[in-house]
């Protein structure tokens, strides 16, 4: 067995069958590989680290390390392969026998919320940047892709006759599309070195300053305008909205089984985050979600179309615009909208950042930044009071 830890070793070994890697084991279970190329490239690096829940091996692709040079080479590979290992071994994500990107982005959207696969089929899979191997993988791929991601329309909306409506996507869209890309490669790829084609991860930075403050906002008086507006059909729907700060997707997909009466507990499923929550609800709401619960078996929408499926954006998009036409508000208010107006509502009401945050299904940080300007407001205020 050659010691890649050796350039003049490693430089002599020839591809194998199948082009499995040369394997060098660096402790029990912790494996380092190299597999020569065939174009007399530089190789590629592999970790290979054994999973003692799965009761087998997970491999990991690092890269050809192509900013350095002579022993950093394996130094990086052996500390990277062991990085892999410790992960492996504490019961960390990973995925055996990641080829492709396609694969990579599977295997992330495993255990993560819908939206994430959704994002993952209109951005990647039908994309040549799906077939890349992993291996191969440069930032000049990830720019191209990024670019024609830039350059697709925005779907608006589709009427019954096919017809769509599009605009110019968004850079908070931009953002908001390369996320579960870039978290996907950050599972099985090191990060490459700076200012180089194998820094994959720069191709993905964020632009900055897109994500913008909603200000957007609809008072209780409007919000009743709304729902007063609304058809029949989406009016249970839309008043959801207006009484918890859920996203619309969120609450789309709750079910009759995710509500307990007795203790008025509502569990959340995968939200944003990927992990489900409980939240408490007043008397009122309750009495709102058994209303809508009657009748139906545990894994039916609460929240239902006439045809007993979920809600989706397809489907409130048409009648919360109708009914936003009707009653007279602004033009661009939508289903987000209301969560948007929910919160600042609880912010306003002295309620605690933490369960703000809570309720919501996001971050602190995410409410201070967003929502921030309201607690200081009212921070004012009080101070303000206290004058004699």
């Amino acid at each position: 067995m050659a010691d890649l830890s050796k350039i003049g070793e490693r430089d002599a070994l020839k591809s194998r069958k199948g082009d499995e890697p040369h394997w060098q084991r660096l402790r029990h279970g912790c494996y380092v590989g190299f597999r020569p190329s065939k174009r007399g490239g530089r190789g590629t690096w592999f970790a290979r680290a054994y999973d003692p829940d799965k009761c087998k091996y997970s491999r990991k692709a690092l890269g050809d390390y192509g900013s350095l040079v002579g022993h950093e080479i394996f130094s990086q590979a052996r500390k990277d392969a062991e990085t892999f290992a410790d992960t492996v071994q504490s019961g960390g994500l990973l995925v055996q026998k990641l080829e492709t990107v396609a694969d990579a982005c599977r295997a992330y959207a495993e255990d993560k919320p819908a939206a994430a696969e959704g994002i993952l089929k209109r951005t990647v899979y039908s994309d040549a940047l799906a077939n890349v191997k992993l291996d191969k993988l440069r930032r000049h791929h990830l720019r191209a892709w990024r670019k024609r991601l830039e350059d697709t329309p925005a779907l608006i909306s589709r009427n019954k006759a096919g017809e769509t409506r599009t605009k110019t996507r968004a850079a908070s869209t931009v953002n908001r599309d390369m996320v579960p890309l870039r978290a996907a490669l950050s599972q099985v790829l090191s990060p490459g070195a700076p200012n180089t084609d194998a820094a994959w991860q720069e191709a993905l930075r964020p632009i900055r300053g897109a994500d913008r403050r909603r200000t957007l906002y609809l008072d209780r008086d409007e919000r009743k305008r709304l729902l007063y507006a609304c058809d029949s059909e989406a009016e249970p729907f839309v008043r959801a909205l207006c009484l918890l700060p859920l996203r619309p997707g969120v609450m789309a997909n709750l079910v009759v089984g995710d509500f307990d009466k007795r203790t008025r507990s509502l569990t959340i499923g995968k939200d944003k985050n990927g992990h489900p929550r409980q939240i408490s609800v007043p008397p009122s709401i309750s009495d709102f979600i058994q209303e809508h619960s009657k009748g139906k078996l545990p894994a039916a929408p609460i929240f239902a179309r006439p045809d007993g499926k979920a809600w989706d954006r397809n489907t409130w998009k048409h009648p919360i615009k109708q009914a936003v036409r009707k009653a007279k508000l602004p033009s661009g208010v939508a289903a987000y909208t209301l969560r948007h107006s929910v919160v600042t509502d609880l912010v306003r009401a002295g309620l605690p950042v933490l369960t703000v945050a809570q309720l919501a299904g996001t971050s602190v940080v995410m409410i201070e930044r967003h929502y921030g300007h309201l607690v200081r407001d009212d921070a004012e205020k009080a101070l303000a009071s206290l004058a004699l």
